[in-house]
């Protein structure tokens, strides 16, 4: 039987309009880990994707070095050292003290420079380059855990203690998977000339060659970073960061049971990552969102930017559906001054708030002249009189 025309028009529009409605959001549950606690996070958004026991305080073994060096990389950066300096090695620092760990083989009395003992600790996870260069930098490694402590702080890692610089088992030694997120994520943001050591597969210093413990490098191109850590009681741990196109993970697992465990766990976390997310740059860090009427200015309007850059990590099937909404305040009077925050961009997906993000002015707007702030005055009573 043959169907009229207009029936067979109708039935393809409707046809047409089931399969251009948005696809469900189908993705799987988050991998099983086999590990005490574990966290992926995205590094630009902040957004956590999957965790379990991510706040369990757990012994960090030699991802301790991460703080290290990420202090180490905060003085290079205030000028207080230089990758030149040339310290020379300590008895405590000697590679004799730490049998059957890891080690850069440092000669007590030898000289050895700032550069290479960064390296020697980032790639060589060296436990005498790390007192070494604890030593160099605050003049004993007591001095130096106070300096690692504060960072923590400063960096929101409040469930974090060090009492040294290398991650040998100490009672007040903890942290958690989420902190360790936390500075991989600084590490990333702050230092990314540094971060590049993470990524080097060897060191040779004094004639003997070592390779990064880190073997998802080989195994993984889009692994960049960033450090293992392995004591008996602590289990192998490892955090990593893998870049695709514009996303960038960090994984972080605390606790395996062998060393394969660690690498297989986490590119678990990685791939599920990878494959059904998606991080979206919304606006870049002064970028125009808007332009605004200034009352009583000697300009007449201000331009709202982003105060920094705008990320939002979404399910991939909804990369197109994120909506930005404007709240400001509704009459902005001067004076008001540059990178003043003047409301927020929220971010909403489905009706739900996934982000909010300060908005600030892209410049001085002074006070007008008397005539104009009484005439804006009176013609802002009358517009609110009518309004109420």
């Amino acid at each position: 039987m043959k169907l009229p025309i207009r029936t067979l028009i109708l039935f393809t529009l409707l046809l047409l309009t089931q399969i251009s409605r948005s696809a469900p959001v189908l993705i799987p549950s988050a991998p099983q880990i086999a590990a005490k606690g574990y966290i992926l996070m995205d590094a630009n958004s902040g957004k956590v994707i999957v965790e379990h026991n991510a706040d369990e305080q757990l012994e960090p073994a030699s991802l301790t070095k991460m703080m290290t060096a990420y202090v180490a990389e905060y003085e290079l950066a205030q000028g207080n050292i230089s990758l030149d300096d040339i310290t020379t090695v300590s008895k405590r620092a000697w590679a004799k003290n730490y049998p059957g760990s890891s080690l850069m083989f440092l000669e007590a009395g030898k000289q050895v420079s700032v550069g290479d003992l960064l390296k020697g600790v980032i790639i060589s996870s060296g436990n005498d380059a790390t007192v070494a260069l604890a030593e160099h930098v605050a003049g004993s490694t007591e001095a130096f855990s106070d300096l690692m402590n504060q960072h923590a702080q400063l960096l929101g890692m409040d469930a974090t203690h060090f009492v040294n610089p290398h991650g040998l088992p100490n009672p007040g030694h903890y942290t958690t998977a989420r902190d360790m997120a936390k500075l991989a994520q600084a590490i990333i943001r702050d230092f990314p000339e540094e971060y590049k050591i993470y990524s080097e597969k060897y060191y040779t210093y004094n004639g003997i060659k070592q390779n990064n413990r880190n073997l998802l490098l080989w195994r993984d191109p889009s692994v960049d970073g960033l450090k293992t850590g392995h004591t008996e009681s602590a289990g192998y741990c490892l955090v990593s960061s893998a870049k695709k196109d514009d996303m960038r993970l960090i994984a972080v697992v605390m606790g395996t049971k062998t060393e394969e465990a660690r690498l297989r766990e986490s590119q678990k976390l990685l791939s599920f990552g990878f494959r059904y997310y998606k991080t979206l740059k919304i606006y870049s860090s002064g970028e125009e969102i808007s332009e605004q009427k200034v009352w009583g200015g000697d300009s007449e309007n201000v331009k709202l930017v982003a105060g920094k850059d705008v990320y939002v990590t979404v399910p991939r099937s909804q990369k197109d559906e994120i909506k930005a909404e404007l709240e400001v305040e509704k009459y902005l009077q001067a004076p008001i001054k540059a990178g003043q925050n003047l409301g927020d961009v929220v971010l909403m997906l489905e009706g739900q708030e996934v982000l909010h993000q300060p908005v600030v002015a892209d410049r001085d707007v002074e006070q007008g002249g008397l005539f104009k702030v009484l005439w804006d005055k009176l013609k802002l009573f009358i517009l609110q009189l009518f309004e109420n």
